[in-house]
């Protein structure tokens, strides 16, 4: 019986949005009006698509995307929980849940030196062409109508949680961390043993105050709010015993 730790990425892991911190890369650090007012609602994926087809136009070279990405800041003591995980691996599973793409993930943690602690990555797979432009690809299909049409969070934990069952793992308790709107479908599937931890004053946590005013869904499992990750540290260490 292990602990599973759920980590949403942008403005949870890093303390900025991941497929916004790219455009630090072009010369004016900026984008033609004309791109930023073709993002729509639940089409972020698609937006991105473009995003990166405009800097691949630019001659923006794969390796100057990547100087830029691992800039990115790391939320407070986001890094110290990485690193306790990692060093606990026999009792806790870690894996990250996010709407960014696999090469900006790989890349941050890979440059941060914390990836040992993460043991899987549920995102938008993304390659680099012939050309050098990155492209980036819907996660999966659902039918979800709370989600964007890309990912559903709530289905990949509902998944993942299946297969580790069929390899004999289930989880004593579990940790979902996050902090954006789509990250409240996923907390409908935790149980009264299990914490959500939404960032203060970012939207998960309005939503969930929302929710428990409306009392339209039950929500089983403890609200825990956190603002760095020392505090997400202190709930996890009093859960294993350390």
């Amino acid at each position: 019986m292990k602990t599973l730790v759920v980590l949403d990425f942008d403005y949870t892991i890093v303390d900025d949005n991941s497929d916004t911190w790219v455009i630090r890369c072009l010369p004016d650090q900026s984008l033609p009006d004309s791109l930023t007012n073709s993002c729509q609602k639940g089409q972020w994926n698609a937006y991105m698509g473009r995003v990166m087809t405009y800097i691949g136009d630019q001659a923006i070279s794969p390796a100057s995307v990547r100087s830029v990405m691992e800039t990115i800041p790391f939320t407070d003591g986001m890094t110290e929980l990485l690193m306790f995980i990692s060093e606990h691996k026999s009792t806790i599973d870690c894996i990250v849940i996010s709407d960014a793409n696999t090469i900006f993930i790989d890349w941050i943690l890979q440059a941060a030196g914390v990836h040992v602690a993460i043991d899987q990555v549920f995102t938008n797979p993304a390659r680099f062409d012939e050309r050098g432009y990155m492209e980036v690809q819907h996660h999966h299909l659902h039918d979800c109508t709370r989600c964007p049409v890309n990912l559903c969070k709530r289905k990949v934990l509902e998944v993942y949680l299946s297969e580790q069952a069929e390899r004999g793992i289930e989880y004593r308790q579990m940790f979902y961390v996050g902090d954006g709107g789509n990250d409240l479908c996923p907390t409908f599937c935790l149980r009264r043993s299990d914490v959500v931890m939404p960032r203060k004053g970012f939207t998960l946590e309005k939503l969930l105050v929302k929710l428990e005013d409306d009392d339209v869904m039950s929500l089983k499992a403890k609200v825990v709010t956190w603002s760095r990750g020392s505090e997400i540290l202190h709930e996890l260490k009093a859960s294993v015993g350390v």
